[in-house]
């Protein structure tokens, strides 16, 4: 507590600190409390989440707001419901001896009323997810016209999420004089771009390097087929029998699914996504907790705000969008101190991105294969010895020795050991006994380098409507419903893009895109006979002439009219609305419904039900 002491805050903080045990403060505290409470004035704070950011800004907006008024004097704007709720709690452990403190959590998913009626009571501090408070401002229920102090934690996860005009609109209703505190475990341009706009000449506090990965990681990456990748997450969680892992995948389709596999092989799993209710996300979150879930799957956004300790493994199942992403993703775990190891399972075509982080997060990853099957049933097998070595004897069970030693007197010690140890041993033996490599190594595949038995497709939409090969792969196996390796070749342009599926697919694709629209403009799918990708493909070749067969449309080049039948297809160049915006905006705190917005495409005439959900719907992607 003396080191506590040091920095400045008064008695009452440091009773909460004794009580919650806090001994010496993070490199972010140390940095950034001393300044917070020596003038006001604005900070950009950078540390890898689990550094203790939440005290860094905690502390010193709770020592310096009256808590005899009852105005609001401190925001805090963060990503998500978790984080949200996770903030306001601590807040509340923190300032346990101010007596009067009313800090009022504000999310999607709860009655709106229940708490403008919390807010109208009186409440020094506000934490809040973008969303909801905007929604409330709108509605006159919340008054922050008098705020001293604004904090934007997680700035790069927020505005990741699409939240930069809702940041804008609501700090718009704030004083101009008053000081803002950016936190963030990442710093890119957005991120830089929005403390010029709202900051004035603010302090900076780095811890480590900017953009990097915590020292307390170590990264692994293993490269597999695509159908092997389930698979592959099944050996890694049976060659770590004592494994407490978060394991992400990039949509909540995927996430509950790999979930309901784990479940339904025996493993103690869960999936944390967008299309649960706020209490069926409690629900899981307190089983991961109490460690009842040791395998809790999840999206990237849903993720925000799990703050559990001594999390051994994140396992990225499939790699993010954005590196940035994959900072945060890692720093689940190597958490206060502790070590942590974060697995990617790759194919062949992604381990250019691995280079990609690399560079980024300044950490070298280590090329691993995925254990054989008898690696496995070793390392089961002297786990389960250990725990016989480690337990502790239950002498309730002494009056049932004679009856046990009559049973089993028939066999030696060594029979007795074999036997007990088979009850466990039998059961991976007979799964891995005849189990295959599933590694591959890291040179061209052939379904990536060979178009044989592959149709390739063009697609009139491209960067313009905001599509990156990943996302564009993301939709289109989703609206066809085909496997992750199933769409391959991905190539976006500005306007349109190309990718391929096995020939015995060509048929389906093409009549699924016939009638297909997207914000009203008509997505047109044709064949390409131009196997070397040129730059001429987009550039005005008509059918006729060679560049696109089998679709029955004409094409006047990358951004003309497209048509079928007589009927206008739209533009090409995005000016339609495409994706723009709605694939990026992810509403996840619950007042929009989701982690992101809905796809907006639509088919005419009947809608094809949604896989394991209600007939009808459009499917969503986190």
């Amino acid at each position: 507590m003396t080191a506590f002491k040091a920095l400045g805050l008064d008695e009452q903080l440091l009773q909460a600190i004794t009580d919650m045990g806090f001994e010496t403060p993070s490199e972010v505290q140390e940095e950034a409390i001393p300044l917070l409470l020596d003038e006001d004035r604005d900070l950009v704070a950078l540390a890898q989440t689990g550094t203790g950011k939440t005290a860094a800004f905690g502390f010193p907006m709770l020592q310096k707001i009256d808590i005899e008024s009852r105005t609001t004097q401190g925001l805090i704007l963060s990503p998500t419901r978790e984080l949200c709720m996770q903030i306001t709690n601590e807040m509340k452990s923190y300032g346990k001896y101010k007596k009067g403190l009313n800090v009022v959590a504000i999310y999607g998913g709860a009655s709106i009323q229940d708490q403008a009626r919390q807010i109208k009571k009186g409440a020094q501090v506000i934490v809040a997810t973008p969303g909801r408070m905007k929604d409330m401002i709108s509605r006159r229920m919340i008054d922050i016209s008098k705020i001293e102090y604004c904090v934007l934690d997680e700035a790069d996860e927020m505005l990741n999420m699409g939240f930069y005009e809702d940041i804008t609109e609501i700090l718009s209703h704030s004083p101009e004089e008053k000081s803002t505190w950016l936190f963030s475990a990442t710093m890119p341009r957005e991120v830089s771009s929005i403390a010029k706009k709202f900051m004035h000449n603010p302090l900076e506090v780095t811890v480590g390097s900017k953009n990097v990965g915590s020292e307390n990681v170590e990264h692994e990456y293993f490269v597999v087929s695509g159908r092997d990748r389930y698979p592959a997450l099944k050996r890694l969680a049976d060659a770590n029998p004592e494994i407490f892992s978060v394991v992400f995948c990039r949509t909540k389709r995927d996430t509950q699914k790999v979930a309901e596999q784990l479940i339904a092989d025996g493993y103690n799993a869960g999936a944390i996504h967008g299309d649960l209710s706020q209490n069926q996300r409690d629900i899981v979150m307190k089983q991961f907790r109490n460690r009842q879930i040791q395998m809790l799957v999840a999206t990237d956004v849903a993720a925000r705000g799990i703050d559990v300790e001594n999390i051994t493994h994140v396992i990225n199942y499939q790699l993010p969008d954005e590196i940035e992403t994959y900072t945060h993703r890692s720093g689940r775990t190597g958490r206060a101190g502790k070590n942590g190891i974060s697995m990617v399972i790759v194919t062949k075509s992604e381990v250019r991105k691995i280079k990609s982080i690399e560079k980024k997060i300044q950490k070298a990853f280590i090329k691993k294969e995925i254990p054989s099957g008898m690696e496995i049933c070793e390392k089961q097998l002297m786990h389960l010895a250990n725990n016989i070595k480690n337990t502790e004897i239950n002498h309730d069970i002494d009056a049932y020795l004679p009856q046990i030693n009559e049973a089993l007197e028939d066999f030696s010690k060594e029979e007795l050991i074999k036997k007990f140890f088979s009850v466990e041993f039998t059961r991976f033996y007979n799964y891995y006994n005849k189990a295959k490599d599933i590694n591959q190594s890291e040179g061209p595949s052939r379904e990536y380098s060979d178009d044989t038995g592959s149709t390739r497709y063009f697609l009139n939409v491209g960067e313009k409507d905001d599509f990156t090969w990943m996302s564009l792969k993301d939709f289109l196996r989703e609206e066809l419903n085909l496997g992750n390796d199933e769409v391959y070749k991905v190539d976006v342009k500005d306007s349109f893009s190309f990718f391929n599926t096995d020939e015995k697919h060509q048929e389906m694709v093409i009549k699924f895109f016939e009638d297909f629209k997207l914000h009203g403009r008509s997505v047109n799918v044709e064949v390409s006979t131009d196997k070397e990708n040129r730059g001429s493909r987009g550039r005005g070749r008509s059918r006729d002439g060679g560049g696109y067969k089998g679709a029955g449309r004409s094409s006047r080049g990358a951004g003309g009219d497209r048509s079928r039948g007589g009927r206008s297809g739209g533009s090409s160049s995005g000016s339609g609305g495409g994706y723009k915006g709605n694939f990026k905006k992810r509403d996840s705190d619950g007042s929009g419904g989701g982690d992101k917005a809905k796809f907006s495409g639509k088919r005419r005439g009947k809608s094809r039900p949604e896989s394991g959900g209600t007939g009808g719907r459009r499917r969503r992607s986190d």
